[in-house]
């Protein structure tokens, strides 16, 4: 684990300034630019490019990276962190840039970092809570607070892979800072994901068409390249039921008291379903 940010020291060559698209340099407390852009890095180690008229909107709040930061340190999540870590790191060659846009904690991208011992990763995320966390994942990665939906602060070409897990996809930009060589993984809910916990809970149920939406969504930038389903079954306790729906969009349409009456009414523990899509896509010319 990182306390400061020195780590962005490795990955600050892939950065550009939000405002202007020139490059940037790591000085003393901050990155600037040519331009004499300044942006700060904050003593927790991560740096907001965020332009100065965006919006965090719907960005995580610190009860939510709460949240997700004990669960997915619980190792409930196991299986999709290693089938992502080991798909990435097998196409990985010398020293490469891993991309997570929408990192969260940086979970997943210490895992392919793990697997990954050449590679540097570079963490995204509108929240700064979230960047907070990501900044001290991994020695190897540095963190950036940045809107997915505007154009990324970073490098065209820079990454030689993108993971985005749960979280939004722009294409275009996606497209932009991916090497020609390089791959999108994504990894999306099922319909089946915590299908059984809908219903009592009053929670947001995965879309049917979640996958060909996911498709549609890169369509015209990106080819599928593979695809893995993966379906396992979590046996937890009503607190660690609670940490789940308290960490992800849910959270923000049931209130934390309200919730804790419905799973009174139900088993503790719960059996709870898992079901998870992998995508590797590949960037069209």
């Amino acid at each position: 684990m990182v306390d400061d940010g020195t780590m962005l020291a490795d990955v600050v060559h892939y950065l550009v300034c939000p405002v202007c698209g020139a490059g940037l340099a790591l000085e003393e407390r901050g990155l600037r630019c040519a331009e004499g852009h300044t942006f700060d890095i904050a003593k927790q180690g991560y740096a907001n490019l965020l332009p100065g008229n965006a919006r965090p909107g719907t960005a995580d709040t610190p009860e939510m990276v709460r949240a997700r930061d004990r669960f997915l340190g619980a190792g409930h999540f196991a299986a999709p962190t290693d089938l992502l870590a080991d798909r990435v790191s097998a196409r990985l060659d010398g020293k490469a840039c891993v991309l997570d846009a929408g990192a969260g904690t940086g979970h997943y991208l210490s895992a392919v970092l793990d697997r990954a011992p050449s590679a540097v990763g570079l963490a995204l995320d509108i929240s700064k809570h979230a960047a907070r966390r990501a900044a001290r994942a991994h020695p190897r990665a540095g963190a950036v607070v940045a809107d997915l939906w505007r154009p990324l602060p970073v490098r065209d070409g820079a990454a030689d892979a993108i993971v985005n897990v749960f979280a939004p996809r722009n294409a275009a930009e996606f497209h932009r800072v991916l090497d020609p060589q390089g791959a999108l993984y994504t990894v999306t809910p099922s319909p089946r994901h915590l299908g059984s916990l809908v219903e009592p809970l009053g929670i947001l149920s995965v879309d049917e068409q979640k996958t060909a939406r996911t498709d549609a969504a890169v369509a015209g930038y990106f080819t599928l390249d593979a695809r893995e389903e993966l379906e396992s079954e979590a046996l937890l306790t009503h607190e660690e039921t609670a940490t789940l729906v308290g960490m992800g969009p849910s959270a923000h349409h049931v209130p934390d008291e309200l919730l804790r009456e419905r799973l009174a009414s139900l088993p503790d523990p719960l059996p709870v379903p898992l079901s998870f899509v992998l995508s590797v896509f590949r960037r069209l010319d």
